[in-house]
């Protein structure tokens, strides 16, 4: 378990949380933790542009000073051990204490500063700007809140929401699911599934009423059945009597093979990211695109991180096609089924 210093916001999260962070290079993680690989010896901030490194090989700290006393050397690329601008740190402290967000222009003030230095500051710095900090801020805590047993009302109190349909406005983006679904951990959907074998290897496919919502490719069938308890925990989850020639398991292999229609599908996810899902679904197959691309095709030209968290919580992998998307500079950009996968997935379309 990750704990931050309590002198900056508080983010507590699993090494698998903090991986996911790393793996998107979400610059709003920076400050917060670092990571270290054990195979280079160096450790770098999350949103270092390095190459990610094997899940196995990657190991957390809360401090630059942690994963030097445990024997590695700060990235020459990303500087981790480098503090964020003081005038980050104590914009960063306001917002954490404050009971209500001050505006921009009060910040600003408060701090001396001009509005745009601060936005431009403070943005550079986390990947954020002032009010979508405060946002992953109250998220974060509505989570923890909900993870301990809160209840919807309470939790939304807590974290410093103004209003209930502020807090499922805002936490819906973060949590991918309103905060009552959140905390059931998926109640209420009705799920079964089967596996097959496939070009990829093992695949796991779930499906609702409403179509397929999880291709899972993985190691072997235990792995596969822990991965999709852990994305919908409380859902109700049946293995088909049928599998594996239950029609949504063959649909769904004839796709991944390419020589099949791709069946009907019901993604769990926020309307930005089902919009993100929704602009992968017509990349050409053999054709790539990058984060930016995908970003400005929505009409949000520097959303290319949000894109790429998108395409991190995709489940439905190769029908739902987040491996065509591609750093801007032609980088494969990490893969949430390996990049190995994503590798020859790339190759064989291009064939």
């Amino acid at each position: 378990m990750i704990m931050t210093a309590t002198a900056r916001p508080p983010m507590q999260c699993t090494d698998d949380e903090a991986w996911d962070l790393v793996r998107t290079r979400d610059r709003a993680a920076d400050g917060h933790f670092v990571y270290a690989v054990r195979t280079t010896g160096v450790y770098c901030r999350p949103s270092c542009p390095s190459r990610r490194p094997r899940r196995e090989n990657a190991t957390f700290f809360d401090e630059p000073a942690d994963a030097e006393r445990a024997g590695f050397r700060a990235c020459r690329r990303c500087h981790p051990a480098s503090a964020v601008p003081d005038l980050v740190a104590r914009a960063r402290e306001i917002l954490e204490q404050a009971d209500e967000a001050p505006t921009l222009a009060v910040l600003a003030a408060h701090l001396g500063v001009s509005a745009g230095h601060l936005q431009r500051t403070f943005r550079a710095a986390t990947g954020l700007s002032p009010r979508g900090w405060t946002e992953r801020l109250r998220s974060e805590r509505l989570r923890r809140s909900l993870q301990e047993g809160a209840t919807v009302s309470r939790a939304i109190f807590d974290a410093g929401f103004g209003s209930s349909s502020q807090a499922y406005a805002t936490a819906t983006r973060h949590l991918g699911m309103t905060p009552g679904v959140y905390r059931r951990g998926g109640a209420g959907l009705d799920l079964r599934y089967g596996y097959g074998d496939s070009s990829l290897g093992r695949v796991l496919v779930a499906w609702t009423s409403r179509g397929v919502c999880a291709v899972y490719p993985g190691p072997d069938d235990a792995a596969l059945v822990q991965a999709l308890g852990a994305e919908f925990p409380n859902a109700t989850r049946t293995l088909a009597p049928e599998a594996p020639e239950a029609p949504e398991v063959t649909a769904v292999l004839a796709a991944i093979d390419g020589d099949g229609t791709v069946p009907a599908l019901d993604p769990q996810g926020t309307s930005f990211q089902r919009s993100v899902w929704s602009a992968l679904a017509v990349i050409p197959r053999g054709a790539t695109r990058s984060y930016t691309d995908v970003a400005r095709g929505l009409g949000r030209p520097h959303a290319e991180r949000a894109v790429a968290g998108a395409c991190a919580a995709n489940n439905i992998a190769v029908l739902i096609p987040c491996h065509r998307v591609l750093r801007s500079d032609g980088g494969l950009g990490g893969y949430r089924w390996g990049e190995d996968r994503k590798r020859r997935l790339l190759a064989r379309e291009r064939a």
